[in-house]
């Protein structure tokens, strides 16, 4: 799982069907966990607006904490940070 701050929104109007109906976000990844990639899609059940700090699981627990077990998703923002560190730095 990773932080990352949400940066946008990205919009598909043609898609598989298992992801019709769902909301994606542009997620860039705080310094300390960035790992190779600098930004990723993620998709949103929760409800995560821009300029939010947000937990994403990737791989199988994204498709596991979206409830999607069978849908093409990598990433998924499973919780928004309510408080704690500083994740600007």
């Amino acid at each position: 799982m990773i932080i990352g701050k949400v940066v946008g929104s990205i919009f598909s109007t043609r898609k598989s069907e298992k992801l019709v109906g769902n909301k994606f976000m542009i997620v860039e990844p705080v310094e300390a966990m960035r790992g190779g990639g600098e930004r990723l899609i993620a998709i949103d059940i929760i409800g995560a607006g821009i300029g939010e700090y947000v937990m994403v699981a990737q791989g199988s627990a994204a498709r596991i904490g979206c409830d999607m077990a069978d849908a093409p998703v990598d990433a998924a923002i499973v919780g928004i940070i309510d408080e704690g560190q500083d994740w600007s730095k």
